[in-house]
């Protein structure tokens, strides 16, 4: 496919520099604007690769053939005859019943009303029987997501080769090129399996930057004030398929949500500053032109300001600005590679007090993990790479026995996942998204947000929609909910009444939330998780063994959050509680059951001294905490957060 700015010349240079500034341990390659996905494809082999566009038509592409790791089968197809669904796609009889299903060959090839030659009229009607054929097969689950994006991704490949354009969608030329003429025929895609865990993702480079972390980070932002979406804008609406309000000459589709900083000279310095402070990677890679936006000074002074100072490099490489049929020498620039290191920060050693217990400094792993679509106050996602180290490498059965938001559970390598709650309404919650179909979920939720009108300025269709779900009590509409509410967090009153306020111009159910949730629905229908509400005390463990595991995080005794201080309409938490947690941890280790404990021993000041006197029979490890969304946590700190083990 011909792309802006594609790299698939300097795939070499970009492996050299890469193989010059690694150590060869890396694992995780983060591929940022990842366009036709070249780059990312080119590394699957070598890392988990994690790809990321803000065009749709190509995030497309990278879920069949970043993400995915296998070529699918097309069972159910094979069961009603077709064995070969591209084949199929390719040569069927064109027939849609549906009104408006040729939005292509209506608008984008001539015809009575449109003169428009961006496609022939013979593959504009092959395209948009393919394309919605595509579509009923899912809606009638003849198809499964990977087999989904395979196709959807094999369809916008094939445009290119029949498109009468120069190189974009920008234009299209008034006398048919001969490629055009041909035949349309779908592209089929080979699929690489690298055996590891990589993710598509389709967001804004800066928010998602925020929620990513990993070893290499190679960035090939847009370099110029050409915005990538008005060019590419017939892939995108094939992609999408949305029948959008065109306009113009070239028939556009309406672009201001797609706009990318980096193509305006007033704010491509702060957006790429904010892009590299936020930057979890210890490697980064750029890729820019010498005739960019942004200068190679202003580049270097960013990546040295963020990282490594003495690691920087800036590598030279001559290529053709212009590709044509009349080379002018004088149309050249030279292609940056810019490289730094960034100090990743590590964990604290601790002291436990006196008479606290043995010690042990956690090792940190730093890699991606799954998160919790609920930003749940005090969950653990954040301490994740220090807490998920030190449970041991095999489990049969593991509870959680405490699940809260689930970012363990989740996580966590075993057989069996148990995930409990006191918080009916949560565990529900899961229970639903787990028996429900990803696509359902997705529908439901843009349904609720276009009825009511959500948005981060809206409060008064939040408040509405708040109503709705108190008096409904949809699982659903909690999850939505909570997208729109303060700092995305859920609280009841004793009615059981959801009564978070509105986020107003921040919390939104933006495309960074959607992506995790899908993760999310994706992990917790595998089978092996269950979602369980009971009271801890009258939990069942009595069938765990040696094999098994219990995790515990439960509220914390001398501090207040809003899951216990007794006012959200679930059981608060007291000293007997606490005690009462102590002897079932302690009938576990008589048995042989391996366990986990996450606490405080200090909290402003306040010791726990019932746990302080426990704990001296275990061991004993500081975890460095940082709670940003615990209300009870105000100063970084303050509390000596600790992870206590029988193993």
């Amino acid at each position: 496919m011909r792309y802006i700015g594609g790299k698939s010349q300097l795939l070499g240079d970009i492996e050299a520099v890469i193989s010059e500034n690694t150590t060869g341990r890396e694992r995780v390659f983060c591929d940022i604007f990842a366009g036709t996905g070249s780059v990312a494809r080119h590394f699957k082999p070598r890392y988990e690769v994690h790809s990321n566009d803000m065009l749709h038509f190509s995030y497309v592409i990278q879920k069949a053939t970043v993400e995915n790791n296998s070529n699918p089968r097309f069972t159910r197809l094979a069961n009603i005859g077709i064995a070969d669904p591209i084949k199929f796609l390719e040569e069927a009889d064109i027939t849609i019943a549906e009104a408006g299903a040729f939005f292509i060959s209506d608008n984008y090839a001539p015809n009575g009303h449109c003169e428009r030659m961006y496609i022939t009229k013979r593959n504009a009607l092959r395209i948009d029987f393919i394309r919605h054929t595509i579509e009923s097969w899912k809606s009638a689950g003849l198809i499964d997501e990977i087999e989904y994006y395979h196709l959807l991704a094999s369809l916008i490949e094939g445009v290119p080769f029949v498109s009468n354009i120069t190189g974009t969608y920008g234009a299209y030329l008034k006398d048919w090129d001969k490629r055009a003429l041909r035949a349309f025929e779908m592209a089929r895609l080979s699929v690489i399996d690298n055996g590891r865990a990589n993710r598509s993702y389709n967001a804004d480079a800066n928010a998602l930057i925020r929620e990513l972390e990993g070893d290499i980070l190679y960035i090939d932002p847009p370099y110029n004030s050409r915005q990538y979406a008005p060019n590419y804008h017939l892939l995108e609406t094939i992609s999408r398929y949305d029948r959008p309000q065109i306009r113009g000459v070239t028939g556009m589709r309406p672009y201001d949500d797609m706009k990318s900083a980096f193509c305006v000279k007033s704010e491509v310095l702060e957006v790429f500053t904010d892009l590299i402070a936020k930057a979890h990677f210890a490697n980064i890679v750029m890729s820019y032109s010498t005739d960019g936006l942004m200068t190679s000074e202003q580049i270097e002074a960013v990546l040295k300001r963020y990282g490594v100072e003495d690691s920087y490099q800036r590598y030279h490489i001559p290529y053709r600005k212009y590709k044509s049929k009349i080379t002018d020498e004088t149309k050249t620039v030279q292609e940056y590679l810019f490289y730094v290191h960034k100090n990743i920060p590590q964990v604290a050693a601790f002291v436990v007090p006196a008479d606290g217990g043995r010690v042990s400094k956690p090792p940190v792993k730093r890699s991606k993990y799954l998160k919790s679509p609920l930003n749940y106050v005090g969950g653990k996602y954040k301490l994740l790479p220090q807490i998920m180290p030190l449970f041991p490498r095999e489990i049969g059965t593991f509870v959680d026995l405490f699940a809260g938001g689930c970012n363990v559970g989740i996580n966590v390598n075993a057989e069996r996942v148990i995930c409990n709650d006191l918080n009916s309404k949560i565990i529900d919650m899961f229970r639903m998204f787990q028996r429900t179909d990803t696509d359902a979920i997705l529908r439901r939720i843009e349904r609720s947000i276009s009825e009511f009108g959500l948005s981060k300025e809206n409060e008064r269709g939040f408040i509405d929609f708040r109503s709705h779900y108190n008096e409904t009590g949809d699982p659903i509409d909690l999850y939505t909910l909570t997208c729109y509410s303060f700092n995305y967090q859920f609280r009841f009153n004793n009615n059981l009444e959801y009564n978070n306020p509105f986020g107003r111009n921040r919390s939104q159910f933006s495309a960074p939330m959607r992506n995790n949730l899908i993760a999310f629905l994706e992990r917790i229908k595998r089978g092996d998780i269950e979602f369980v509400s009971r009271d801890f005390e009258k939990f069942d463990l009595s069938q765990l063994g040696y094999d098994d595991m219990v995790y515990c995080d439960p509220p914390y005794l001398i501090t207040t959050g809003s899951y216990n201080d007794g006012n959200r309409g679930f059981k608060d938490w007291k000293e007997a509680q606490e005690t009462a947690l102590y002897a079932l941890l302690d009938r576990l280790h008589e048995r042989g059951v391996r366990f986990a404990l996450s606490n405080v021993l200090t909290h402003k000041g306040v010791r726990n001294d019932t746990l302080l006197d426990w704990c001296k029979k275990y061991i004993v490890t500081r975890i460095d905490n940082d709670y940003s969304n615990a209300s009870y946590n105000t100063q970084k700190g303050e509390s000596a957060e600790v992870l206590i083990t029988n193993y």
